[in-house]
Protein backbone atom coordinates (compact mmCIF):
# COMPACT_ATOMS: atom_id res chain seq x y z
CA UNK A 1 0.00 0.00 0.00
CA UNK A 2 1.53 3.57 -1.35
CA UNK A 3 0.80 6.28 1.46
CA UNK A 4 1.51 9.38 1.23
CA UNK A 5 0.81 11.16 4.87
CA UNK A 6 1.79 14.97 2.97
CA UNK A 7 -1.54 15.22 1.50
CA UNK A 8 -2.61 16.23 4.85
CA UNK A 9 -0.11 19.25 4.95
CA UNK A 10 -1.47 19.77 1.83
CA UNK A 11 -4.68 20.65 2.23
CA UNK A 12 -3.89 21.81 5.75
CA UNK A 13 -5.87 25.15 4.84
CA UNK A 14 -8.75 23.47 4.35
CA UNK A 15 -9.16 21.07 6.84
CA UNK A 16 -8.41 24.06 9.49
CA UNK A 17 -11.38 25.57 8.01
CA UNK A 18 -13.64 22.64 8.23
CA UNK A 19 -12.70 22.36 11.99
CA UNK A 20 -13.59 26.37 12.45
CA UNK A 21 -16.83 26.05 10.80
CA UNK A 22 -17.76 22.82 13.40
CA UNK A 23 -17.19 24.32 16.30
CA UNK A 24 -19.00 27.54 14.72
CA UNK A 25 -21.90 25.82 14.38
CA UNK A 26 -21.98 23.78 17.40
CA UNK A 27 -21.78 27.04 19.24
CA UNK A 28 -24.18 29.01 17.39
CA UNK A 29 -26.41 25.94 17.67
CA UNK A 30 -25.74 25.83 21.59
CA UNK A 31 -26.51 29.44 22.00
CA UNK A 32 -29.90 29.24 20.40
CA UNK A 33 -31.26 25.71 21.85
CA UNK A 34 -30.38 26.80 25.13
CA UNK A 35 -33.07 29.52 25.84
CA UNK A 36 -34.61 27.37 23.40
CA UNK A 37 -34.82 24.81 25.98
CA UNK A 38 -35.61 26.91 28.58
CA UNK A 39 -39.10 27.99 26.98
CA UNK A 40 -40.05 24.78 26.17
CA UNK A 41 -39.57 23.47 29.86
CA UNK A 42 -41.08 26.13 31.20
CA UNK A 43 -44.03 25.65 28.51
CA UNK A 44 -44.20 22.25 29.86
CA UNK A 45 -44.55 22.65 33.28
CA UNK A 46 -47.37 25.92 32.95
CA UNK A 47 -50.39 25.72 33.78
CA UNK A 48 -52.05 25.78 30.89
CA UNK A 49 -53.13 22.76 29.12
CA UNK A 50 -52.15 24.59 25.69
CA UNK A 51 -48.79 25.26 26.14
CA UNK A 52 -48.13 22.05 27.99
CA UNK A 53 -49.29 20.60 24.88
CA UNK A 54 -47.18 22.12 22.41
CA UNK A 55 -44.50 21.54 24.14
CA UNK A 56 -45.16 17.95 24.91
CA UNK A 57 -45.80 17.73 20.73
CA UNK A 58 -42.39 19.46 19.99
CA UNK A 59 -40.01 17.47 22.32
CA UNK A 60 -41.63 14.16 21.53
CA UNK A 61 -41.42 14.75 17.54
CA UNK A 62 -37.72 15.96 17.55
CA UNK A 63 -36.33 13.94 20.41
CA UNK A 64 -37.35 11.26 18.90
CA UNK A 65 -36.42 11.40 15.08
CA UNK A 66 -32.94 10.91 13.83
CA UNK A 67 -30.90 13.94 13.43
CA UNK A 68 -30.13 12.91 10.22
CA UNK A 69 -33.88 12.74 8.85
CA UNK A 70 -34.80 16.32 10.39
CA UNK A 71 -31.39 17.24 8.57
CA UNK A 72 -33.12 15.92 5.35
CA UNK A 73 -36.69 17.39 6.35
CA UNK A 74 -35.19 21.04 6.96
CA UNK A 75 -33.57 20.95 3.73
CA UNK A 76 -35.54 19.72 1.61
CA UNK A 77 -39.50 19.73 3.27
CA UNK A 78 -38.87 23.26 4.81
CA UNK A 79 -38.38 25.32 1.63
CA UNK A 80 -40.92 23.42 -0.46
CA UNK A 81 -43.89 23.73 2.12
CA UNK A 82 -42.75 27.72 3.32
CA UNK A 83 -41.26 28.74 0.00
CA UNK A 84 -37.91 29.90 1.81
CA UNK A 85 -34.84 28.82 0.05
CA UNK A 86 -32.13 28.50 2.86
CA UNK A 87 -28.34 28.12 2.41
CA UNK A 88 -27.17 24.45 3.80
CA UNK A 89 -25.36 26.55 6.93
CA UNK A 90 -28.96 27.92 7.53
CA UNK A 91 -30.68 24.31 7.10
CA UNK A 92 -28.24 22.61 9.11
CA UNK A 93 -28.45 25.45 12.07
CA UNK A 94 -32.28 25.09 11.91
CA UNK A 95 -32.33 21.35 11.73
CA UNK A 96 -29.63 21.29 14.80
CA UNK A 97 -31.36 23.79 17.33
CA UNK A 98 -35.02 22.06 17.02
CA UNK A 99 -32.74 18.76 17.84
CA UNK A 100 -30.99 20.06 20.63
CA UNK A 101 -33.45 22.56 22.07
CA UNK A 102 -35.95 19.34 22.22
CA UNK A 103 -33.11 17.71 24.88
CA UNK A 104 -32.38 20.18 26.37
CA UNK A 105 -35.97 21.19 27.42
CA UNK A 106 -36.46 18.09 28.41
CA UNK A 107 -32.94 18.55 30.78
CA UNK A 108 -34.12 21.39 32.24
CA UNK A 109 -37.71 20.50 33.38
CA UNK A 110 -35.88 17.39 35.02
CA UNK A 111 -33.26 19.92 37.25
CA UNK A 112 -36.70 21.96 37.86
CA UNK A 113 -38.43 19.56 38.98
CA UNK A 114 -35.61 18.03 40.85
CA UNK A 115 -36.04 21.24 43.06
CA UNK A 116 -38.16 20.34 46.36
CA UNK A 117 -41.45 22.45 46.38
CA UNK A 118 -40.66 23.92 49.68
CA UNK A 119 -38.02 25.88 47.86
CA UNK A 120 -40.66 27.45 45.91
CA UNK A 121 -43.38 27.77 48.89
CA UNK A 122 -41.14 29.34 50.68
CA UNK A 123 -40.07 31.87 48.20
CA UNK A 124 -43.98 32.67 47.54
CA UNK A 125 -44.46 32.60 51.71
CA UNK A 126 -42.20 35.89 51.74
CA UNK A 127 -43.82 37.61 49.00
CA UNK A 128 -42.45 36.44 45.96
CA UNK A 129 -44.52 35.94 42.85
CA UNK A 130 -44.58 32.81 41.27
CA UNK A 131 -42.64 34.19 38.62
CA UNK A 132 -40.04 35.63 40.75
CA UNK A 133 -39.43 32.19 42.46
CA UNK A 134 -38.81 30.26 39.66
CA UNK A 135 -36.30 32.41 38.37
CA UNK A 136 -34.80 33.28 41.75
CA UNK A 137 -34.63 30.37 43.64
CA UNK A 138 -36.20 27.69 41.31
CA UNK A 139 -34.12 27.82 37.86
CA UNK A 140 -30.28 28.83 39.70
CA UNK A 141 -30.87 25.86 41.95
CA UNK A 142 -31.67 23.45 38.52
CA UNK A 143 -28.76 25.26 36.62
CA UNK A 144 -25.99 23.59 38.70
CA UNK A 145 -28.15 20.13 38.67
CA UNK A 146 -28.17 20.39 35.54
CA UNK A 147 -25.04 21.36 34.12
CA UNK A 148 -23.01 17.81 33.97
CA UNK A 149 -26.03 16.60 31.49
CA UNK A 150 -25.68 19.85 29.83
CA UNK A 151 -21.90 19.97 29.39
CA UNK A 152 -22.58 15.81 27.96
CA UNK A 153 -25.00 16.96 25.73
CA UNK A 154 -22.68 19.80 24.39
CA UNK A 155 -19.59 17.03 23.46
CA UNK A 156 -22.49 14.95 22.26
CA UNK A 157 -23.79 17.87 19.73
CA UNK A 158 -19.72 18.66 18.78
CA UNK A 159 -19.34 15.20 17.02
CA UNK A 160 -23.16 15.21 15.46
CA UNK A 161 -22.46 18.01 13.70
CA UNK A 162 -20.86 15.88 11.14
CA UNK A 163 -24.02 14.65 9.79
CA UNK A 164 -25.01 18.04 8.38
CA UNK A 165 -21.87 16.96 5.56
CA UNK A 166 -24.63 15.03 3.76
CA UNK A 167 -26.09 18.77 2.83
CA UNK A 168 -22.63 20.65 1.42
CA UNK A 169 -22.18 22.39 4.77
CA UNK A 170 -18.36 22.68 4.45
CA UNK A 171 -17.70 21.47 8.02
CA UNK A 172 -14.50 18.86 9.06
CA UNK A 173 -16.53 16.22 7.82
CA UNK A 174 -17.37 17.38 4.55
CA UNK A 175 -14.38 18.74 4.08
CA UNK A 176 -12.19 15.58 4.70
CA UNK A 177 -14.11 13.90 2.18
CA UNK A 178 -13.86 16.55 -0.51
CA UNK A 179 -9.94 16.24 -0.44
CA UNK A 180 -10.80 12.16 -0.37
CA UNK A 181 -12.42 12.45 -3.41
CA UNK A 182 -9.93 15.10 -4.93
CA UNK A 183 -7.15 13.11 -3.83
CA UNK A 184 -7.93 9.28 -3.99
CA UNK A 185 -6.40 9.45 -0.33
CA UNK A 186 -8.94 7.21 1.19
CA UNK A 187 -6.94 6.59 4.37
CA UNK A 188 -5.10 9.48 5.03
CA UNK A 189 -8.08 11.79 4.83
CA UNK A 190 -10.16 9.64 6.80
CA UNK A 191 -7.21 9.37 9.82
CA UNK A 192 -6.97 13.10 9.72
CA UNK A 193 -10.30 13.45 9.76
CA UNK A 194 -10.95 11.43 13.18
CA UNK A 195 -6.91 12.77 14.42
CA UNK A 196 -8.80 16.72 13.98
CA UNK A 197 -12.17 15.38 15.94
CA UNK A 198 -10.40 13.29 18.75
CA UNK A 199 -7.67 16.20 19.15
CA UNK A 200 -10.91 19.20 19.59
CA UNK A 201 -13.32 16.60 21.48
CA UNK A 202 -10.59 14.77 23.87
CA UNK A 203 -10.23 17.63 26.15
CA UNK A 204 -13.90 18.74 26.23
CA UNK A 205 -14.47 15.27 27.19
CA UNK A 206 -12.11 15.65 30.03
CA UNK A 207 -13.90 19.06 31.04
CA UNK A 208 -17.33 17.13 31.28
CA UNK A 209 -15.92 14.86 33.46
CA UNK A 210 -14.39 17.48 35.68
CA UNK A 211 -17.45 18.98 35.55
CA UNK A 212 -19.63 15.90 36.75
CA UNK A 213 -17.07 15.55 39.57
CA UNK A 214 -17.38 19.23 40.75
CA UNK A 215 -21.08 20.19 40.36
CA UNK A 216 -22.49 16.91 40.36
CA UNK A 217 -25.51 16.54 42.88
CA UNK A 218 -25.61 13.73 45.15
CA UNK A 219 -28.64 13.29 47.33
Amino acid sequence: MNLDWNVIWTYRGALLEGAGMTVLLTVLTMLMALPGGILLALMRLSNYRVLRGISLAFVELFRNLPLILIIYWAFYVMPMALHVQMSAFTTALVALVLNISAYNAETFRAGINSIRKGQMEAALAIGMSRRQAMFKVVIPQAARRILPVFASTWVSLFKDTSLVSVIAVSELAYTSMQIRAQTFRVLEMLTAMAVIYWMMGYPQAKLVDWIHRKYGVKE
